[in-house]
C-alpha cells in the first residue's frame, strides 16, 4: 500500500531549515498573510521550493484540512493558532519544534508548552538538557543539511569566514565583542544580514552563493557564545573547511578539537589555531576533510528526512 502523503500546516521561521524540513516526502502548507510579515512569508526568498510546498492564506485555513500542525514560535502556540484555527484543527496531532536554548536563564526555564498531547521536538541534545520540557513528551531531531550548491574548500584566501546576522544589534550571545576581539589581530570577514554594518562586514549573500565564498576562506570562525548549532556552520562542514570556535553549547560533541577544527573556551588558544590555519594551508585541508566527514555523516539529509518522517507520522498515526 502506497505512503500516505500527510498535510502538515507550519510557518516560515527559519527558511534553510524549512527547506531542509520540505525535502521530506510529505506537503507542508506555509501560514501567509497579506502583508508576508514575521513568519508569514511563505515560499519566500531564493530556496528552490519543491511542488509538496504549498502557500495558506491566513483567511482560508480554517477551512482547509490538515494532518498534522507543526508549531515553530512561541507566538503561534501561545496566541496565533486561536485566532486561525478551527477548533477541529486546534485538536490535531501537533509536534512542536524548538530551534533555541532556553533564552532566559540557561537551566531552569520551564518550556512553555505543557501538554502530554503535543511532541516537542528539540535540535540537539543540549537544548534537550537545558529545557525544562515538564510533562511534555520530547525527541531530539538533529540538523540535517542538502548544500544549495555544490562547492569543495580551497581555501586560497589567508581569512576567516563568520557568517551570523545581525551581528551588531545581537551583543555577547552571538559574540559580538569576540568577533570585535579576534578581527584586529587576525583578518576575518563578516556576511549575513546587517553585516555591512560592521567592520570587516560584507553584507548578506544569497544561500546559493553561499557555498562558494565559504570554499574560498581559510576557516570559518564560529564567535557565538550561546546558540543552538548554526546551519551556516554544517554547511561550511560539508564544503571541508575547518572549524574554529567557542567550545560552548553542542560545538564540543561536533568538532574534536585538533581534528576536525579548533574549539576553545580561551581566545588565545583560538587565534593561536587561527594563525596555524593561515600559515599552513596543508594542515587547514587536513582538518576541513575531517570536518566534511563528520558532517557527511552525523548531518546527512537522508538520516534527517528519516527522523522527521518518524516523528510526523507517530504523531499522525
Amino acid at each position: 500500500m502506497p505512503e500516505r502523503r500527510l498535510r502538515v500546516l507550519t510557518w516560515h521561521v527559519h527558511g534553510n531549515y524549512l527547506y531542509y524540513l520540505t525535502q521530506v516526502p510529505h506537503d507542508f502548507y506555509l501560514v501567509t498573510d497579506a502583508e508576508r510579515s514575521t513568519h508569514h512569508t511563505g515560499r519566500s526568498g531564493t530556496l528552490p521550493w519543491g511542488d509538496n510546498v504549498h502557500e495558506a492564506p491566513v483567511e482560508r485555513i480554517a477551512g482547509m484540512a490538515f494532518d498534522v500542525v507543526l508549531f515553530q514560535s512561541r507566538d503561534a502556540y501561545d496566541s496565533e493558532q486561536h485566532r486561525i484555527l478551527s477548533p477541529a484543527q486546534r485538536a490535531l496531532p501537533r509536534i512542536y519544534l524548538e530551534h533555541d536554548p532556553p533564552q532566559a536563564h540557561p537551566t531552569n526555564t520551564v518550556h512553555w508548552v505543557d501538554d502530554p498531547q503535543v511532541l516537542l521536538v528539540h535540535v540537539t541534545h543540549f537544548n534537550a538538557l537545558m529545557w525544562d520540557s515538564g510533562r511534555t513528551p520530547t525527541r531530539v531531531i538533529e540538523h540535517g543539511a542538502l548544500p544549495l550548491a555544490e562547492a569543495r574548500w580551497r581555501g586560497e584566501l589567508e581569512c576567516g569566514l563568520v557568517v551570523v546576522n545581525n551581528l551588531d544589534r545581537r551583543g555577547r550571545r552571538l559574540g559580538a565583542d569576540v568577533y570585535e576581539q579576534v578581527r584586529r589581530q587576525v583578518p576575518l570577514k563578516l556576511v549575513g544580514m546587517g553585516a555591512e554594518r560592521i567592520a570587516g562586514g560584507a553584507g548578506e549573500v544569497a544561500q546559493q552563493a553561499l557555498p562558494a565564498l565559504m570554499a574560498s576562506h581559510r576557516f570559518f570562525f564560529h564567535p557565538i557564545r550561546y546558540t543552538s548549532l548554526g546551519l551556516s556552520l554544517i554547511e561550511a562542514m560539508m564544503v571541508g573547511m575547518p572549524i574554529v570556535g567557542l567550545a560552548t553549547t553542542e560545538l564540543p560533541t561536533v568538532i574534536h578539537d585538533g581534528e576536525s577544527g579548533f574549539v576553545d573556551t580561551r581566545i588565545d588558544r583560538l587565534l593561536e589555531a587561527m594563525r596555524l590555519l593561515l600559515r599552513d594551508p596543508a594542515e587547514a585541508r587536513r582538518i576541513g576533510d575531517n570536518a566534511r566527514r563528520v558532517a557527511l555523516q552525523r548531518f546527512h539529509i537522508g538520516r534527517f528526512v528519516e527522523d522527521w518522517k518518524d516523528a510526523l507520522e507517530s504523531v499522525a498515526g
